[in-house]
């Protein structure tokens, strides 16, 4: 299993690439997934970060993108300006979205993940539609370059993700399928939801939550294990797939992440290699 674990590097909120380096050092994870987006947001911070990585023999697995302009305050807030929804920020997106793909082709990335943003449930919402003639836009910049990219799951139904791509027919579009993003927004089993896309899986994000107490709150992210993911059933599924996927660490809160990184890995490492997936 230690082959295709990685980190997330944003869930070590490092200050700079120097930092990064300090950060993942007492990790035995030599695997990352990379933030892109600050690359080009602060660039006098980041700009060896390739180099660093390659000398340090750290191995870049994939690449995310963050859009423009997105509130995380409440769920509210997200969904109004979250992905590609909001027509203020998509001029910005558009363009953010093309000087990734062309970094992520000169440095050899084969994958960028994204949150889409709020996708409409019905086929013949306007909105769904608008967002969808994004997402292709978004899609076909990657597939002229010949990478892949992977919506986050967890901001609409397993049902209405899996419609969605196949309204796209984009052969470089999957899913980076999150367990915690389902309970934080309320969206469904993780597990349920893990064997509905499971064919458009491209990477996963071990991460945990528990459910938020009502509607129109957010669920509360927690270590990994200690929340409502039921860590044996989930990697029961993915270690019966015939194909390999990465799986990310990610960590968005806490006091201690990399502590809680590391306990992260050493759990789902344990119940891989104890059998406890059969």
């Amino acid at each position: 299993m230690e082959s295709r674990l990685a980190v997330c590097t944003w869930s070590l909120q490092p200050e700079d690439q120097n930092h990064l380096l300090e950060r993942l050092e007492p990790l035995e994870c030599r695997r990352v997934q990379l933030a892109l987006s600050p690359l080009f947001r602060e660039p006098s911070r980041w700009e060896e970060v390739f180099d660093l990585l390659e000398k340090w023999q750290i191995e870049l697995v994939s690449g995310m993108m963050a859009m423009v302009g997105e509130d995380y305050t409440s769920p509210e807030s997200i969904a109004r300006t979250g992905g590609v929804r909001p027509d203020a920020t998509w001029e910005a997106n558009r363009e953010h979205a093309a000087r990734i793909a062309e970094c992520a082709a000169d440095r050899g990335i084969e994958l960028v993940t994204f949150h889409a943003g709020f996708l409409p449930e019905s086929a013949g919402d306007p909105e769904r539609l608008v967002m969808l003639r994004r997402l292709a836009e978004i899609a076909d910049l990657f597939a002229t370059r010949g990478i892949d990219i992977a919506l986050e799951t967890g901001q609409e139904s397993a049902a209405t993700l899996l419609a969605v791509l196949d309204e796209l027919d984009r052969q470089n579009v999957g899913v980076n399928f999150d367990p915690a993003n389902m309970i934080l927004y309320g969206t469904g089993d993780p597990v349920e939801a893990l064997r509905k896309l499971a064919g458009n899986v491209r990477q996963i994000h071990l991460k945990d939550a528990i459910s938020a107490p009502g509607p129109g709150a957010w669920g509360t992210e927690v270590p990994l294990g200690e929340g409502e993911v039921d860590w044996e059933a989930f990697l029961k599924e993915v270690k019966g797939w015939r194909r390999a996927v990465n799986l990310v660490v990610e960590r968005e809160a806490g006091a201690d992440r990399a502590r809680d990184i590391a306990s992260a890995i050493s759990h789902v490492t344990s119940i891989w290699s104890h059998g406890e997936t059969g």
